[in-house]
């Protein structure tokens, strides 16, 4: 594996989970693969499990972890190409890379979308520059469009909880917000679940739909009650309106996630990414109930992270391959 910013990086992605679940059953049987070697960490937007797993499945594999916080260490970075930067910014995007090519043997970035160009974020204004600038292997720790790591931790904590013979009915739904939140989790689990074997509905209000360039074909259903009925796993996840972008257009129904919502489906399991607004995305009686699964969710970005790595670091071990 030279990089990892899609699900189309993943050879073989039934193969991917099943070494995270190997991993995860002991997780220090590498611990001399990433020895001599140094994984740079840069963070442009705050991060908590990311940051940490990404920490935890680096060091298991026995990688230097240099983390940068970016946005608050580092020099305010420009990202426009022939800017003249006589302004707020003092560093050229594409001068920071190269040093980080100069220090690193990875580079892993995280890049939220801004919320205030479509043309910008659709396009990955900044990913892409890391992955056309940068000489060594690129790996996406969420981007404007896309959060890969999670999704695979995604595909291992359903893979985890399905023992049936019937695919499992599989519903992500759309969830309040205070504010417009980006889609890149959405986008990504939908991208990522029609590479699993699932029965995968999306559920949202009224102007409210992803991007067709992820959902594809999937079925849309804009009422969460029917969309819920029978579903085996729940994932729970707000956005903004793509069409009219980064806009919140007002919904009048009551979309958070109840014990009394649950009593529609399977028994479904309820995923979510963190962090979460409780009673506002999430009521406290599902996000501490039996159905919940987010922990264990959350602790499978470890065993995603360092699957990822070991792939990676596997093409880099190999004198064979070039970057």
């Amino acid at each position: 594996m030279k990089k990892f910013t899609t699900v189309s990086d993943v050879e073989n992605l039934q193969e991917i989970i099943k070494k995270a679940l190997q991993i995860k059953a002991n997780s220090l049987t590498e611990t001399e693969k990433g020895k001599g070697k140094t994984i740079g960490l840069v963070f442009l937007n705050s991060s908590l499990r990311t940051r940490l797993s990404s920490q935890i499945a680096a060091q298991n594999l026995g990688l230097n972890v240099l983390t940068l916080n970016a946005a608050q260490e580092a020099w305010n970075l420009e990202f426009a190409d022939g800017a003249v930067m006589n302004g707020d910014t003092v560093e050229h995007i594409k001068d920071a890379i190269e040093v980080l090519n100069q220090y690193c043997d990875l580079i892993a970035v995280r890049c939220f979308a801004g919320m205030k160009s479509k043309e910008d974020d659709v396009n990955e204004s900044i990913l892409s520059q890391f992955e056309e600038h940068a000489k060594v292997p690129v790996i996406s720790l969420e981007s404007a469009t896309r959060h890969p790591l999670q999704s695979l931790a995604d595909c291992i904590t359903i893979t985890e909880n399905w023992n049936k013979d019937r695919k499992p009915k599989v519903v992500l739904t759309w969830a309040p917000h205070i504010k417009p939140i980006a889609h890149a989790v959405g986008n990504s689990f939908a991208e990522w679940m029609q590479k699993m074997d699932v029965e995968l509905v999306i559920t949202n209000p009224e102007g409210y739909d992803l991007d067709k360039n992820f959902t594809k074909d999937v079925k849309v259903i804009h009422d969460q009650e029917e969309a819920l009925k029978d579903a085996d796993f729940i994932y729970v996840k707000n956005w903004s309106s793509f069409d009219d972008y980064a806009a919140m257009p007002e919904v009048k129904e009551d979309w958070m996630l109840t014990n009394e919502k649950l009593e529609k489906t399977n028994n479904a399991k309820v995923m979510h990414c963190l962090p979460v607004r409780r009673n506002v995305e999430l009521s406290d009686e599902v996000m501490d109930g039996g159905n919940s699964i987010i922990y264990q969710q959350a602790k499978n970005r470890i065993f995603s992270a360092q699957a990822i790595f070991s792939e990676i670091l596997d093409d880099l071990n190999d004198p064979c391959q070039g970057f």
